[in-house]
């Protein structure tokens, strides 16, 4: 039993403060996934407030058998993939002047950022709960519904053709 099981009964129970505490606790870790997934930031923001909708609503059915995290996860990479299905009707922004190591940090993220839109679907989103998410291996596999080993070799594919997209003797 981890430690959102007390908190979730609370929630199921009305308790406005379990609820508090528990977006409190997961809205930047959603947020911070949906951004990976997502170019625009625009919409992230809003993916983030849907996958917490999506999960409120469901709650009096909600049954504790892993964390609630995984299940947070799942929502919110079924968001990110529904809104790559609709057409892109974003208009491009200019980025406002940044000094100079604003810029380079910048550059990087995108080059990152650039890398991981290369790998394939199924790499993208081991890597992104892996490395950017901290979650654990075998946590990844119950979340996406695979094997571990499967988890494992993906995490390995992945670093293999980050380092070569980013030009790096070793990811890590």
């Amino acid at each position: 039993m981890d430690g959102d099981f007390l908190l979730l009964h609370r929630m199921q129970n009305g308790d406005d403060q379990a609820i508090e505490s528990f977006v409190r606790k997961y809205y930047p870790k959603i947020m911070r996934y949906c951004h990976l997934h997502i170019k625009d930031t625009s919409f992230v923001e809003d993916l983030t407030q849907e996958t917490f909708a999506r999960f409120f609503r469901t709650l009096h059915q909600y049954q504790h058998y892993g964390k609630a995290a995984n299940y947070l996860y799942v929502i919110a990479g079924n968001l990110c993939r529904d809104y790559y299905r609709k057409p892109e009707e974003l208009p491009m922004e200019e980025l406002p002047e940044h000094p100079v190591c604003l810029m380079e940090s910048l550059d990087l993220r995108m080059d990152v950022h650039m890398a991981l839109e290369r790998l394939p679907q199924e790499l993208r989103e081991v890597t992104i709960l892996y490395f950017f998410q901290e979650v654990r291996q075998k946590e990844i596999a119950r979340i996406l519904g695979i094997s571990l080993p499967l988890v494992k070799y993906r995490i390995k594919r992945a670093k293999e053709l980050l380092t070569i997209y980013l030009g790096k003797e070793d990811f890590e």
